[in-house]
């Protein structure tokens, strides 16, 4: 889920299997992406090897969003759950994606903000209420601990850096820090939201 070394995890996927990683910034460039993400949010079928063509792993919103789907569609991959504390979560969310949404939501209506709307009600919370989030995040995480295969599931924080990726991948550790990017000052800079 977003604000959760995402961006982060993003980097470091892609140095370790050699291809890009899927990520919401990369729906941004790609209007068509939107119009699959919103079929997808209704319901509609969605050719996820169409829609992922040529990236090699996912992370963050709104591919998270789809965790099953995308795990029934690729039944060797690794589940990796991307977490933290959930005070922390929600005060980075609120800085950042929140405001960002809100934003959107002042300028004409478009695709994109009725994905991320859509998207929003799927997770179930609500960005206005800290305690109402709180718990979306921490259901969706339950939930993935709970019902994930275990032999595919990666419960992860950024703190726990290279290690527990590269034993799962079977792949080595880099000799190099783990990437940390996409700080909160840096989500609200690139958006203007400074």
């Amino acid at each position: 889920m977003g604000r959760t070394g995402t961006n982060s995890l993003k980097v470091a996927l892609e140095k370790l299997l050699g291809g890009p990683c899927y990520h919401m910034l990369e729906v941004f460039p790609r209007p068509a992406h939107t119009t699959m993400w919103l079929e997808a949010m209704r319901g509609e079928t969605v050719e996820w090897d169409v829609l992922f063509d040529g990236f090699i792993a996912a992370v963050d919103w709104p591919a998270c969003t789809f965790w099953r789907e995308l795990a029934d569609a690729n039944p060797d991959a690794l589940i990796l759950l991307s977490s933290r504390d959930a005070e922390g979560w929600w005060r980075s969310c609120e800085a950042t994606i929140w405001k960002a949404i809100g934003r959107a939501a002042e300028d004409e209506a478009n695709e994109w903000l009725d994905m991320a709307t859509l998207m929003l009600q799927r997770f179930g919370g609500d960005i206005n209420d800290k305690d109402s989030c709180i718990a979306a995040f921490e259901r969706h995480n339950a939930h993935v601990r709970a019902t994930a295969d275990p032999n595919r599931l990666l419960d992860w924080e950024a703190a726990d850096g290279w290690g527990p990726i590269c034993s799962a991948l079977g792949v080595p550790v880099p000799d190099e820090p783990f990437p940390h990017t996409n700080t909160t000052d840096e989500f609200r800079q690139m958006m203007g939201l400074t």
